[in-house]
């Protein structure tokens, strides 16, 4: 139906992204739906429809008004320090919004928040020297990976945290079942029990992010790495 034919005149797509918010602050995405979104302004599901089609396009909505609070990084330093600006920033954004990763996680923004942040990337790893083609994908790389990473730090590591023990004791428990290993079946784990679980989420997504970056110096001529 044509937006404007019919429509509920206080009702904009505007106030439905930011309705969504409120509903996935509360509720999560699992509780988001038509009927809540549609109480939080004050009018019926069915009146909805006349600015969204569906539920999918109601979380398109939601992606472009959690993409509203990115802010890009200061245009300051070189590529990484952009780039690692960048991954910081995303990650923290979707930490601080309830249930942001599994929102953006897969989905193709084209808001005009989310059109943005793409240009303001785009232009920035193109004037490092980066090709159009590299680019492009360097955008798609960053975006997934920090969108993993989060649903990764997320989700429970085991029944225990999912059971409300803290992340802090499942971890050292997993660390006391390594050193406990049979050390002639198992002499690597057990050797290596605290590298593989002193690290908080903290520094390994730093270790990774620089990874990433090593890696994608190499796309460069020497003289811009």
């Amino acid at each position: 139906m044509p937006e404007n034919e019919g429509a509920t005149p206080a009702l904009t797509r505007e106030a439905l992204a930011q309705a969504a918010l409120k509903v996935l602050e509360r509720d999560g995405l699992a509780g988001l739906s038509m009927r809540k979104v549609a109480a939080e302004v004050g009018v019926k599901a069915a009146s909805l429809y006349w600015h969204v089609r569906n539920k999918e396009e109601l979380i398109d909505l939601l992606n472009d008004a959690i993409m509203a609070k990115a802010e890009p990084p200061p245009r300051a330093g070189g590529w990484r320090e952009q780039l690692h600006g960048y991954c910081l920033r995303h990650r923290r954004l979707l930490l601080d919004n309830r249930d942001a990763a599994k929102v953006v996680a897969g989905r193709m923004g084209l808001g005009p928040h989310m059109l943005a942040i793409l240009e303001d990337q785009l232009d920035r790893l193109r004037a490092a020297g980066f090709s159009n083609a590299d680019a492009a994908m360097v955008t798609y790389l960053l975006g997934t990976f920090v969108q993993g990473f989060v649903l990764q730090e997320q989700a429970p590591i085991s029944a225990a945290e999912a059971m409300g023990t803290s992340r802090r004791d499942a971890v050292d428990a997993a660390a006391d079942l390594f050193r406990t290993l049979p050390a002639d079946e198992f002499p690597t784990l057990v050797e290596l029990a605290d590298d593989l679980t002193e690290p908080d989420m903290d520094a390994r997504f730093e270790f990774c992010v620089q990874r990433i970056l090593d890696g994608l110096a190499t796309l460069l001529p020497p003289e811009l790495r």
